[in-house]
């Protein structure tokens, strides 16, 4: 039977109206990125990687984007049933047409940027519809992520997504043309023996003359500490 709902230390993340679910990738990098005072979540799905930054920062306030209108629905119940529920709010749009709003609006910046974004382009496409544009990055190539996010990133602000390891070349790229420098680095291992197959990156508008790269193996005590504060386990309905 599939998992309908994760049970966290301080919330619960429902995930039957959503075509991604609660996963490693996000986990992840709701533990790892860094938070601010104005926070913004592109791709929310949930709200799982929001409420993780709203439970390590207690002073932010966060806003999650998603351009699925059930994902939305869905982001807002979990949001609303938490602790964080003053500290999140939930706006249905895509990354692109957000920051034409906010900055056309003169709107605020945002202190951290978070996202885990689609990354599939030459694989076959699911028949869910919903689940093809979670997936692929159809709706949200890296350029114009990294478009958007330069037009709203606060000038000491930090960008953090997790991609896989072999769209990394791609990324680096990307953050270059939009005038970003990587400042912190983890390469995610399933296995020790094995490669890294996710790459968690942070990257900001002024370079580091030298900046931290670590490991992570998965089941391993790096992994266990950084998600200690949640305490995770999955639940069947």
């Amino acid at each position: 039977m599939s998992n309908n709902y994760y049970q966290f230390s301080r919330f619960v993340v429902r995930q039957e109206r959503c075509a991604m679910k609660v996963g490693t990738d996000g986990t992840l990098l709701g533990a790892w990125a860094n938070g601010g005072g104005r926070v913004l979540d592109v791709g929310c799905g949930t709200g799982l990687i929001a409420l993780m930054i709203a439970q390590r920062f207690p002073l932010c306030q966060a806003t999650a984007i998603d351009i699925d209108h059930e994902a939305c629905l869905q982001a807002r119940e979990n949001i609303a049933a938490s602790p964080f529920a003053q500290r999140i709010n939930v706006v249905e749009s895509s990354v692109q047409q957000f920051a034409e709003t906010i900055v056309g609006d003169g709107g605020p910046l945002f202190d951290a940027i978070v996202c885990n974004p689609p990354f599939f382009s030459q694989s076959l496409k699911s028949p869910d519809d919903r689940r093809s544009l979670a997936r692929h990055d159809t709706s949200l190539p890296f350029g114009e992520l990294f478009v958007s996010v330069a037009r709203l990133l606060h000038p000491q602000g930090r960008f953090s997504l997790v991609i896989p390891s072999r769209s990394a070349g791609e990324i680096h790229t990307e953050a270059v043309m939009a005038g970003l420098f990587l400042t912190r680095e983890c390469r995610v291992k399933t296995a020790s023996h094995k490669p890294p197959s996710r790459c968690l990156l942070e990257f900001s508008w002024q370079p580091e003359p030298s900046f931290e790269v670590e490991e992570l193996t998965i089941g391993d005590d790096r992994h266990r500490q950084l998600l200690a504060a949640f305490t995770c386990r999955n639940r069947d309905e």
